[in-house]
């Protein structure tokens, strides 16, 4: 929690240390309250034994402070209130915004590391609790001692004998307090980690909606969810249960205190000893002090949580990402050039490589596809150069440069990737498009769409401005696959990267799209993983993998003749007239 006090700003500091000030004045006004109390007790007590006068002149005196304190007390927690609220606010925006941009920086070793519930929990519901804390310990946290303080000092000057008995009350509290810490509290990590499992399930059954009900496997899914439901449900109604005993107790503890002051300070008016208006005041002080203890208890229930979700947030966050920027400023020698040399790579914490000993120069205009076995290491091989993952061995160079020397936003500028299941993001398709480029005029996007057969676009009730559902679930696979490739277009780099990126498209389409990629973007090299014979068969040099290794490298014609892993695909798919 401590850690995570950096994302304080000097306002935030100034507006803690304001709340620390106002609440020791409204403390002090509540005191006072008391005592301006028992002075009209006093007052009318007396006048009711006879002793003196009423003077009504000092009771209108008396009763207009009491009015004036009781609006400064509102005044105090009023802005108390919302001093706190705004720290705790601000606060958890700035945290939230540093996860954001933290998880943004992530490589896939890193998002692999935590899972995607996982991460929207800690970004979500764990920095609500933290927020809360901080709140409940802004307002609280200050009070509680402040107000024990006053009160106690004025406790132990009333009545020394009466003071035992809030002595007794403490005790009880204290216990309650105790049951909280050892039962409820070590429950508090097992609650945030039920819920990870939850959001996992939920979202994992709204990605996969329409397998579910393909399958009739709704009662399958309401099985695992329900299992994982109980399970939180269980813990969190145990918490629950615990910490509700606290206020009940609580209450029960200050009234049964409230009953023994008056019937003990009865017994002391009666033998002289108390006078009736320090009997009322010594019980209001006594309850500020149960009260003060009670705002402890509070902060027991929320610091316990808060510290819990402060740590799982801080996991995020003091997470060092294993891809770095490049620091040397070496310029590049060459123009649209890859070159694998001796690359090989093995998953972490993985004993068996995925890639072995790959190495292949691509030329500026060169069109280089990958073709092998499902599994074969066509996709991790190309997530390696936008640097998905970096290497195990060996050095990938763009342009004559290790693309670890880049930096991360110079070597992305150099790709358009587009990978193996296109995503489009909420918006329109104008604000799709400009994620290849920012300030794109209209006619650019257009010929973008142009070139990748995207004309439905045209069609669509706006154009550019229709509007796309989160993950484009409201167009169909070949026009979502289309769409991701025009937004690589549109952003005219140097290296396209198509992961399997036709496979959505018919023969057809595809055959098209790739002639008018090949005119259109002829200076540019083209790395395609593809599945289909058909897509890659006019590529200038044509790399077969197997089981992570290169069997074969050469055009469609040459591997034909002397490369059996891709005679027998090219077979599986095409006739040997259409070969």
């Amino acid at each position: 929690m401590i850690k995570l006090l950096k994302y304080f700003k000097v306002i935030d500091w100034i507006m803690s240390f304001a709340v620390i000030g106002v609440v020791v004045g409204q403390v002090w006004l509540e005191m006072r309250l008391i005592k301006l109390m028992g002075n009209i007790i006093s007052m009318i007590q007396t006048y009711a034994q006879g002793i003196g006068v009423l003077n009504e002149q000092m009771l209108w005196e008396v009763g207009g402070e009491m009015l004036l304190v009781a609006g400064g007390i509102f005044a105090c927690a009023v802005l108390v209130n919302f001093l706190a609220s705004n720290v705790a606010a601000r606060f958890s925006k700035a945290v939230r915004l540093a996860v954001f941009k933290k998880v943004n920086n992530f490589s896939m070793e890193e998002m692999n590391k935590f899972s995607t519930a996982s991460l929207i929990t800690r970004s979500t519901n764990d920095i609500r609790q933290v927020e809360q804390t901080i709140f409940m310990t802004l307002r609280m946290a200050v009070t509680a001692p402040v107000m024990g303080a006053f009160a106690v000092k004025e406790i132990i000057g009333s009545s020394l004998e009466l003071t035992w008995t809030t002595v007794g009350a403490l005790g009880i509290m204290l216990a309650l307090v105790l049951l909280m810490v050892f039962v409820a509290v070590p429950r508090f990590g097992k609650i945030q980690k039920k819920t990870d499992k939850l959001n996992a399930v939920t979202r994992e059954n709204l990605t996969g909606l329409r397998v579910v009900r393909a399958y009739n496997a709704e009662s399958q899914q309401e099985k695992k969810f329900d299992d994982v439901n109980s399970d939180l449900t269980k813990t969190t109604l145990f918490v629950n249960r615990v910490t509700a005993i606290i206020s009940p107790g609580m209450s029960l503890v200050m009234n049964g205190l409230g009953l023994v002051i008056y019937w003990f300070g009865a017994y002391l008016i009666n033998m002289g000893s108390l006078e009736y208006y320090n009997l009322v005041t010594f019980s209001q002080y006594a309850m500020h002090v149960l009260m003060s203890f009670m705002f402890v208890a509070m902060l027991f229930v929320f610091i316990p949580r808060g510290i819990i979700c402060a740590r799982r947030v801080r996991d995020v966050l003091d997470t060092e990402t294993k891809i770095h920027d490049g620091n040397n400023v070496q310029p590049k020698t060459q123009t649209g050039t890859i070159e694998f040399k001796n690359v090989s790579f093995a998953y972490p914490d993985a004993e068996v490589r995925v890639l072995e000993d790959i190495s292949f120069v691509a030329n500026k205009g060169e069109t280089v596809a990958f073709i092998g076995s499902t599994g074969s290491g066509k996709s991790t091989l190309v997530n390696l150069i936008p640097r998905f993952f970096d290497a195990t061995e060996g050095e990938i160079l763009i342009d004559g440069k290790n693309i670890k020397d880049y930096k991360l936003e110079e070597l992305n500028n150099l790709l358009g990737f587009v990978p193996q299941k296109g995503y489009l993001f909420s918006g329109t398709i104008k604000s799709n498009l400009e994620f290849g480029k920012k300030d794109a005029t209209e006619e650019e996007m257009l010929n973008a769409l142009d070139i990748a057969q995207a004309g439905f676009v045209k069609k669509l009730d706006g154009g550019l401005d229709y509007e796309i559902a989160q993950g484009g679930s409201n167009v169909s696979g070949g026009q979502r696959q289309r769409l991701c490739i025009a937004r690589a277009i549109v952003k005219n780099p140097e290296i396209y990267v198509f992961d399997d990126s036709f496979s959505a498209l018919d023969y057809k389409t595809d055959k098209v799209l790739r002639r008018r990629l090949k005119k259109e973007t002829k200076d540019a090299t083209k790395i395609i993983v593809a599945q289909r014979i058909g897509t890659i068969m006019d590529a200038d040099k044509i790399i077969v993998l197997d089981e992570g290794k290169m069997v074969g490298y050469g055009t469609h014609k040459q591997l034909m003749q002397n490369c059996e892993v891709y005679k027998e695909i090219a077979l599986s798919q095409l006739s040997k007239e259409e070969l």
